[in-house]
């Protein structure tokens, strides 16, 4: 699996597997399929509700600690100093781990400063490897990174065909910041999987759409997760490491850019409010 480097110089799988939306029953057994596919970079988060079977899947695994990287999120309620220090206790508890390689401010609401400072002491005590956030539009990132110790390692971000992101992408290298891809396949909409470009990219390299959407990102070093619950296509998405995509191909995806989410906007008040709402209780 090919690695890239953060800011402090922590070691990222590029291409990891993310458990957004697989309910609890099921991700313990997805997470041991994702490791025995060869995936080593395992995502979730506070809100996803299934932190513990996460943990499961890792213990029952057959891989070493040392070899996964394993990153969560802090969720709304809890971002502040407080809710930082009297929460992640709760999510390595639940995961079972010592420390985390990668903890994100999941969204760019509450008092990020305060968690921020919380997540600087946590990283020096040893407890997380690096430190990062998520869904942060670029200047809310670069707002943060300059009035901070720690400038982060990450930002998790929409990023798939539809919602390019390329300005954006350019922007957080710049700081010191790496991109990393949520929804990279749009969760499927506007047909993407039966999109002509990205299906004749496909036939020239024998590789499926999903695969020709991963290796776009992987070429640009944008950190990348895919997620299924099908062990077959779970080997497929990892199986992007043997072919290039020429500057031709990569100008016929950049024609698929519509330039706006295919979800939400980040910065619309009515779902500030409704994601504001939503309480863990964790």
């Amino acid at each position: 699996m090919k690695t890239v480097q953060v800011n402090n110089g922590v070691e990222i799988p590029i291409l990891g597997f993310g458990v957004f939306q697989i309910p609890p029953e099921k991700t313990e057994q997805v997470v041991i399929d994702a490791i025995k596919a060869g995936y080593r970079h395992i995502d979730t988060a506070q809100a996803y509700m299934n932190e513990t079977e996460v943990g499961l899947g890792i213990k029952k695994s057959s891989v070493a600690r040392e070899e996964l990287f394993i990153t969560t999120k802090i969720w709304i309620e809890n971002v502040s100093y407080d809710g930082v220090m009297n929460s992640f206790q709760g999510s390595l508890n639940r995961l079972g781990l010592d420390y985390v390689d990668l903890l994100l401010i999941h969204q760019p609401y509450n008092d990020i400063y305060g968690a921020w400072s919380a997540m600087e002491e946590l990283q020096k005590e040893g407890k997380i490897r690096a430190i990062g956030i998520s869904n942060f539009a670029v200047d809310r990132a670069v707002d943060l990174s300059l009035f901070n110790k720690v400038t982060p390692a990450i930002n998790q971000i929409e990023i798939n065909p539809f919602n390019q992101q390329t300005e954006a992408i350019e922007a957080l290298k710049a700081q010191g910041i790496r991109p990393e891809a949520w929804a990279p396949f749009a969760e499927g909409k506007n047909e993407i999987f039966q999109n002509e470009i990205l299906s004749e990219i496909g036939k020239k390299y024998n590789k499926s759409v999903a695969q020709v959407i991963l290796r776009w990102l992987v070429e640009q070093e944008v950190v990348v997760l895919a997620k299924t619950t099908n062990p077959e296509r779970m080997a497929e998405n990892i199986d992007v490491f043997d072919f290039r995509l020429t500057d031709e191909d990569k100008a016929a995806i950049a024609t698929l850019n519509i330039g706006e989410s295919q979800f939400f906007s980040h910065a619309d008040p009515n779902m500030i409010k409704m994601l504001a709402e939503t309480k863990l209780g964790l």
